[in-house]
């Protein structure tokens, strides 16, 4: 499941918004909305969040979540290390070879060692 499938979902339930009624809202087919919530489909449209933004009632700050969640939900990413130190490549590959066997914790640990560089980097 994506970080934008899970809240969709997650405000689904607490609107008492079912998959199937909110797919034929938002013009898409039920097993479409399923695939995209659990992270089959790629990273939703911006007309397709703004459906979701306007049909689950959700404003302001959820709003600017769900966005950002959407930016942040590629099932498939690629990381381009090309440029970059030797160090760069290894962690991303390292990543990509053991992030299945990563615990919580440890998705958290790394989580916040990035949370920590953007704010750095004045993007937080």
């Amino acid at each position: 499941m994506t970080p934008f499938g899970q809240r969709v979902r997650e405000l689904r339930a607490a609107r008492g918004v079912t998959l199937a009624k909110m797919a034929t809202a938002l013009g898409v087919t039920p097993a479409y909305l399923s695939a995209l919530e659990h992270g089959k489909r790629g990273q939703p449209t911006f007309a397709l969040i703004q459906g979701v933004i306007h049909l689950l009632g959700v404003i302001w700050d959820e709003a600017d979540e769900l966005v950002r969640l959407a930016e942040l939900s590629h099932p498939r990413i690629t990381v381009d290390t090309a440029g970059l130190a030797p160090e760069a490549t290894l962690v991303a590959n390292r990543l990509a070879l053991e992030i299945a066997e990563l615990g919580p914790d440890e998705l958290a640990a790394l989580r916040a060692v990035l949370d920590q560089a953007s704010r750095r980097r004045g993007r937080a």
